[in-house]
């Protein structure tokens, strides 16, 4: 049982870090530079206060990463997350906010409070998918920002051609690079405008140009602006193929690391989850189910309660639940019900009983979460069709 807890409020050049006892009396209270030396010797003054200590921090990975690394080595270590210490930082004295009521908060409610969160190390696997994982969102955000920025401002010239083309494809986006404006395009002829994509080993670059070109024929008005818009257009779509090979390539990455972890025939055993969904459920969770207690905790589909008074039996979805692990878990729903017998009746049942597409969905989705989290458990893959036992 430890005697003194320490709560870190996290910061990005500095923390501040607040001792209590068991009593609740303040023993420490410092800001201090996130930095090595400085962790350490913060460290080492808690220590000699008492050597029972118990750390909290309000945030669990980025700008706090490395005062968890250092207390991790030897240090018990709860998370609180930051809703939680605003929602309680209300019931204490004082209308304002610091960092230092924020560090007394986290290191009051640690003390009190025996279901927070205990923070563990990951393992380098672990560790590396999340790195990756979150790489590759930036870079597909990235990527849908700059095909808007291109849709915008090929509607300003040429509106005909933006409703044609698909710009989520590599085609169009080639086609783009080397021809944007009406005149152009009427210019390069069919002939051309098919070897410029074709060369570029694009599919169906003869279906490509015959739309090109039939958008430009409807427009021989030139907008105002065009020729700058139209080396917009040409730097924008180079971009994109640039977006897209990088997330080519990292896809290659998250897919070989994936493949390295211990659970990746268990997890990729389920329909509706490859190598990218694997990843993403591993980057969160490592593997480790008891960091959740049940499966109704780990991806916000089980309705929680929410009943007062004389009203009983009122369900809603809980607010507290990982973003990710959710979309990870509704999109290979959604996969396999194209693509698992099982699923695909399942779906169809509940939408006969009457249920709308949403709630069906939600309804898959938990039973996917308890299907693995039980094969985790049991370290077993999944199995489309039960072997039966024959009679004796």
């Amino acid at each position: 049982m430890p005697q003194i807890w320490a709560g870190v409020d996290i910061g990005k050049t500095h923390h501040h870090c607040v001792v209590l006892d068991a009593e609740g009396k303040r023993l420490l209270s410092r800001r201090v530079l996130n930095d090595e030396p400085e962790l350490l010797a913060l460290l080492a003054d808690v220590l000699a206060i008492d050597e029972g200590a118990a750390w909290a921090v309000d945030v669990a990975d980025g700008m706090a990463a490395l005062l968890i690394s250092v207390l991790l080595n030897s240090q018990q270590l709860l998370y609180i997350p930051g809703l939680a210490v605003n929602r309680a930082s209300a019931g204490y004295r004082g209308m304002g906010k610091t960092d230092a009521k924020d560090a007394t908060v986290i290191a009051d409610q640690a003390r009190m409070r025996r279901d927070l969160t205990v923070l563990r190390p990951d393992d380098e696997d672990a560790i590396e998918l999340r790195v990756l994982t979150n790489r590759r969102a930036d870079l597909n955000a990235d990527r849908t920002r700059r095909i808007n920025r291109l849709r915008g401002q090929l509607t300003s010239i040429l509106p005909a051609l933006e409703r044609t083309l698909d710009l989520g494809n590599v085609g169009p986006l080639i086609l783009l690079s080397g021809y944007q404006t009406p005149a152009a395009l009427r210019r390069t002829g069919a002939k051309r405008l098919e070897t410029w994509p074709h060369n570029r080993k694009v599919r169906g670059a003869e279906t490509l140009a015959e739309a090109a070109l039939e958008a430009a024929e409807r427009q021989h008005t030139a907008v105002p602006g065009e020729k700058i818009t139209a080396q917009v257009i040409h730097t924008l779509a180079k971009e994109v193929m640039g977006l897209n090979e990088q997330i080519a390539e990292i896809d290659k990455l998250i897919a070989a690391r994936f493949r390295d972890h211990e659970l990746a025939e268990v997890i990729s055993s389920m329909p509706g989850i490859g190598p990218l969904l694997g990843a993403e459920f591993l980057a969160p969770t490592a593997g480790d189910m008891s960091r959740y207690g049940t499966a109704d905790r780990l991806a916000g589909v089980a309705p929680v309660p929410r009943d007062s008074g004389n009203i009983s039996g009122n369900l809603h979805r809980p607010r507290r639940y990982h973003r990710g692990l959710q979309r990870v878990f509704c999109t290979s729903a959604l996969i396999s019900i194209r693509n698992c017998d099982a699923s695909r009746r399942f779906y169809e049942r509940k939408r006969a009983e009457g249920k709308r597409h949403t709630q069906t969905v939600l309804a898959l989705t938990r039973r996917r979460v308890n299907v693995l989290w039980a094969l985790i458990h049991d370290g077993r893959c999944y199995q489309r069709e039960l072997p039966v036992t024959a009679a004796a």
